[in-house]
């Protein structure tokens, strides 16, 4: 069973910067995708980021793009969120969510069946 550990969420100030980890475990093989999505509040959930983990070939999402990126770590089966020039419309929730094998790797909740919990990230004025 897929297993999906985001973490380094927290409070940051307008102009800072965090770095989301989501530790994945309980998958095997390769060829998967990865990806990074937030929901802030009484909004609906929104892709941000994607990767594929045999591929490469991020994919960000223009709301956010030139301020986050998506890496991977396959050895330490680690995916990553860099975000900087956080502002207040960056607090949210945050998920991490992994599927198999899908045609085009790109952050559209539907494709993607397995999810973390989620944390929370608030940037403050």
């Amino acid at each position: 069973q897929v297993q999906l550990v985001e973490s380094g969420g927290g409070s940051v100030q307008t102009g800072g910067s965090l770095r989301l980890s989501c530790a994945i475990s309980g998958y095997t093989g390769t060829d998967n995708c990865m990806g990074w999505f937030r929901q802030r509040p009484g909004k609906e959930r929104e892709g941000l980021a994607s990767i594929d983990t045999d591929a490469g070939g991020p994919y960000i999402f223009d709301s956010v793009k030139g301020r986050f990126a998506i890496a991977t770590d396959n050895a330490k089966k680690v995916v990553y969120l860099q975000m900087r020039d956080l502002g207040p419309e960056d607090t949210a929730m945050y998920f991490c969510a992994a599927e198999h094998h899908v045609p085009r790797c790109l952050p559209i909740a539907a494709d993607f069946a397995s999810w973390g919990h989620g944390i929370q990230v608030t940037v403050s004025t």
